[in-house]
């Protein structure tokens, strides 16, 4: 038992000799240098400060863009980022090797080979904040970026398809980058077109809080008379806004117009009222219609109720006729027959009594000659008929 233990511990020592081996003592911990255009950043490691960075408007990714990632590390060892809200890149952009708003990806793994530095560049197109997590043997360090808002790239107008004439509507213009960020700050100017509106401010700024950020609201009120109202917006300064379409982004629209349908609700109402009336009116005659419709077949039924009753009245006296007539010939038919049978009956009794004086007669005449025979023949008599 002794020897085993002993085995146990040289096992266990030798063991964790091995582990202390692998782990050599000069193991350097990662550091990171950060700098925007040769400028270094101290704050970026703090969600509450990230590093402000201008999103590559002109679809080039370079130095004035991407913030720069220095990471010093042990020779042989590899550096692993990835980054949420942002793109990471292994270089800036050159006219020989284009890095455009397209490039790049959201995980990047760096292996520094003899040497102890790991260089890489994040940029970011939204204005949302963004993190860089980097990693090496252990060490995880995470950085934060946000980006800034580009010149105005678009204009969208959102406003009522119609409204009552008179009446102030609201119209909302929302302003943003090439990128879809929300620019607030700007100044944005309306143009009514041919007196078909007014407004209460031609110009607006937009708004840079939670419930506005991005966005301008006009109040324009239509006009008592017309059909419709037509309003135009643009940045009220050109330097605002960009100045040309950039190849491989979206192009500008920069002079959306909202179009309102003025309604004349008095007048809508007339028609309407007409309108009513007169469903009522074609109701009514259809009602009336009906009406008689009803009356004329009640009378039809009432007229072939009374010539059914009139038909079963006749029916039944032919049927009373009929049946006494039947009655009357059954009595008949009855005497008749019971006269036939009374005579039938006396002229049978009549053939019947003539039939047995003649059968008697006879028997008498047979028996007056049979009694004269014997008298005379008394040797040869013949018997008498009873």
């Amino acid at each position: 038992m002794k020897s085993f233990k002993k085995i146990a511990l040289a096992m266990v020592a030798a063991m964790t000799t091995a582990t202390i081996v692998a782990t050599p003592a000069s193991a350097a911990v990662m550091t990171v240098a950060v700098d925007l255009n040769g400028t270094a950043n101290t704050t970026a490691s703090a969600i509450a400060t990230p590093a402000a960075l201008p999103v590559p408007a002109d679809n080039t990714v370079d130095a004035a863009d991407a913030l720069k990632f220095v990471a010093t590390v042990d020779t042989g060892t590899s550096v692993s980022v990835s980054a949420t809200n942002a793109t990471i890149v292994s270089a800036l952009h050159t006219t020989a090797a284009p890095v455009t708003a397209t490039s790049g990806s959201s995980s990047l793994t760096i292996a520094t080979g003899t040497g102890t530095t790991a260089t890489f560049y994040v940029y970011t197109k939204t204005t949302a904040i963004g993190s860089v997590v980097i990693t090496n043997q252990g060490t995880t360090l995470t950085y934060y970026v946000q980006g800034t808002a580009g010149k105005i790239n678009n204009l969208t107008v959102s406003a009522p398809s119609t409204g009552a004439a008179g009446t102030k509507q609201d119209v909302v213009v929302t302003a943003t980058d090439v990128f879809g960020n929300k620019v607030s700050g700007k100044s944005i100017t309306a143009t009514v077109f041919a007196a078909t509106a007014t407004v209460d401010t031609a110009t607006v700024t937009t708004g840079a809080t939670l419930a506005d950020f991005g966005t301008a609201t006009f109040k324009v009120t239509l006009p008592t008379t017309g059909t419709r109202s037509l309003v135009m917006f643009a940045p009220t300064t050109a330097g605002d806004a960009v100045a040309a379409a950039v190849t491989g982004l979206t192009a500008p629209t920069l002079a959306p117009f909202a179009e309102i349908a003025v309604r004349d609700l008095l007048a809508e109402l007339k028609v309407a009222q007409d309108a009513l009336a007169a469903e009522k009116t074609a109701r009514d005659a259809d009602k009336a219609a009906a009406a008689k419709a009803a009356a004329d077949a009640k009378a039809v039924a009432d007229a072939a109720a009374l010539k059914a009753a009139a038909d079963l009245v006749t029916a039944n006296a032919e049927i009373a006729k009929l049946k006494a007539e039947a009655v009357t010939a059954k009595a008949a038919a009855d005497k008749a027959l019971a006269d036939a049978i009374v005579k039938a009956t006396a002229d049978a009794a009549a053939t019947k009594a003539a039939s047995d004086k003649a059968i008697a007669d006879l028997k008498a005449a047979f028996n007056k000659l049979a009694n004269s025979w014997n008298k005379k023949n008394p040797k040869a008599k013949v018997a008498l008929v009873k």
